[in-house]
């Protein structure tokens, strides 16, 4: 159990259901706390979302599983098994990357065989790769007890504090763009390195090479498909909340956090009730939190973290040859990324993610639902309306179809558009930024948020927008250290 029960029933209201609240949750109650939890949508999960019509059942955030370890640790703490809930099937290869000359690359699931790949590829580059590899798990194994598990702000145990002295300093607080360029000559491979920086939102032109830890974490933990859509990751723990007690209030906009000058004493609703607590746990956006404190909500747009343009399409009839992942690259890579963080445009030429799911939940027989993303800028300063949201499609499409690539071909029957606007509206994500802040610089990279707000008692917060970051398995470490947090103030054992 996460740990003991406190001599009290202390209660926590965590504002905002996404994953990050929803493994929180799950982990107070575990420790014997009462939990309510209140979103504000129609469905929990946050951005790990859902969309279905006339059959066609679409994800609206991540698409694939990493580092399924770490959600596995929220069910061992539940006393749960995670495969009597969700059926994970690992994804080899990993990806299709198309290029506009119409070169393509298939990236395998492991370690070792990407690297055979890159020897064939580009003979030359296989030892950059190699010394690329090892200084990802360099950078992992430092981050593992003590980026993973703690704010760099807040006080570390003495062995913690320790490995952070054999820090791989000479490259990976280098520019990472750079960085792959010192190993990597091979442009179209440089491409596939460069892709992993917007996994939680950033340019690979602006980031630090830190984040080479997540082409390693991918090819050591694998990528996984999760049987029925990533929603039921949601469903399973919505179903684990309900067995446990825990009270999920779906409609329930938080208005404000309300207490005094020291401490928070709960949460009031945009429809006027008030929920009564001990902790209140934030899980939502870093930038709305000072707006549901004091009224003021402020953020710099240079900060935000990429948003994007989605579309889904529902097909009559399955696609064939395709890779469930692929990325169809644009003519200019760094052009594209200057568009989105310099001139703060939709990209002339986007490139395009393509998800086509073998998953005979998620379309009618015979069909096939399709989910295209391309980035855009999550800084707010584009209005985004429907004749933008209907441009932003077309570049896309026909990117596609420069790349020879008729992905809706005649068959389509379903087909919606989501963009920043929308994200910002459905989710509360100011720009409608997916990940917060970006990961720009050190500072930003690595001093996010912290998990607990300092000066205010029982205040803390959880999700990608705080400590340690984006991503699916970050946000489950982040409710792991606000939980930690929480006990070890509160009483009870981490």
């Amino acid at each position: 159990m996460e740990g003991k029960e406190v001599r009290q029933k202390l209660k926590a209201v965590v504002a905002g259901g996404g994953l990050g609240g929803l493994a929180a949750a799950l982990r107070l109650r575990a420790a014997g706390w009462e939990v309510t939890v209140c979103d504000n949508g129609p469905t929990p999960g946050g951005k790990m979302n859902r969309w279905s019509t006339r059959g066609y059942v679409f994800d609206t955030g991540p698409t694939l599983l990493t580092m399924p370890h770490v959600l596995g640790r929220l069910f061992d703490v539940l006393g749960e098994r995670i495969g009597d809930y969700l059926e994970l099937e690992p994804l080899d290869p990993h990806a299709e990357y198309i290029y506009p000359d119409g070169s393509r690359i298939r990236v395998p699931a492991r370690a070792e065989d990407w690297l055979a790949a890159v020897r064939e590829i580009a003979p030359a580059d296989a030892e950059g790769a190699r010394r690329l590899h090892k200084l990802g798990e360099r950078i992992y194994r430092l981050s593992e007890g003590t980026f993973f598990r703690h704010h760099p702000l807040l006080p570390l145990e003495a062995p913690e504090a320790g490995s952070l002295r054999h820090f791989p300093l000479r490259y990976a607080w280098g520019n990472y763009a750079r960085t792959v360029a010192r190993f990597i000559k091979d442009p179209l491979l440089r491409r596939i390195y460069n892709r992993y920086p917007t996994y939680v939102g950033s340019s690979p032109y602006r980031c630090p090479a830190t984040l080479l830890v997540i082409p390693y974490i991918e090819h050591t933990f694998g990528a996984w498909r999760v049987k029925g859509g990533m929603y039921r990751i949601v469903e399973a723990l919505l179903k684990l909340a309900k067995a446990r007690g825990v009270e999920v209030m779906t409609g329930a906009a938080a208005a404000e956090i309300e207490g005094g000058a020291e401490k928070v004493t709960g949460v009031r609703l945009e429809d006027g009730r008030r929920l009564e607590s001990d902790v209140v746990v934030f899980n939502g956006d870093s930038a709305s939190l000072e707006q549901m404190l004091n009224g003021k909500r402020r953020f710099k747009p240079e900060s935000r973290s990429l948003s994007g343009v989605i579309l889904l399409a529902g097909l009559r009839a399955a696609l064939s040859g395709w890779n469930a992942h692929t990325v169809v690259f644009s003519a200019d890579y760094e052009r594209e990324f200057a568009d989105l963080f310099e001139r703060s445009v939709f990209p002339e030429d986007p490139t395009v993610y393509v998800y086509a799911p073998r998953d005979e939940a998620l379309a009618p027989p015979g069909g096939q639902s399709v989910f295209l993303m391309a980035n855009a800028p999550g800084d707010g300063l584009l209005a985004w309306d429907e004749a933008a949201a209907r441009e932003a499609a077309r570049r896309m499409l026909e990117r596609l179809r420069r790349s020879g690539l008729a992905v809706l071909a005649d068959s389509l029957e379903v087909f919606d558009v989501w963009h920043p606007g929308r994200f910002e509206k459905r989710f509360l994500a100011p720009g409608g930024s997916i990940y917060g802040e970006n990961s720009h610089g050190w500072r930003r990279a690595f001093l996010r948020p912290l998990n607990r707000v300092r000066g205010l008692r029982g205040l803390y917060c959880t999700g990608g927008s705080y400590h340690p970051g984006g991503g699916v398995p970050m946000v489950l470490m982040s409710a792991e250290i606000t939980v930690r947090l929480i006990l070890r103030d509160w009483g009870g054992r981490a």
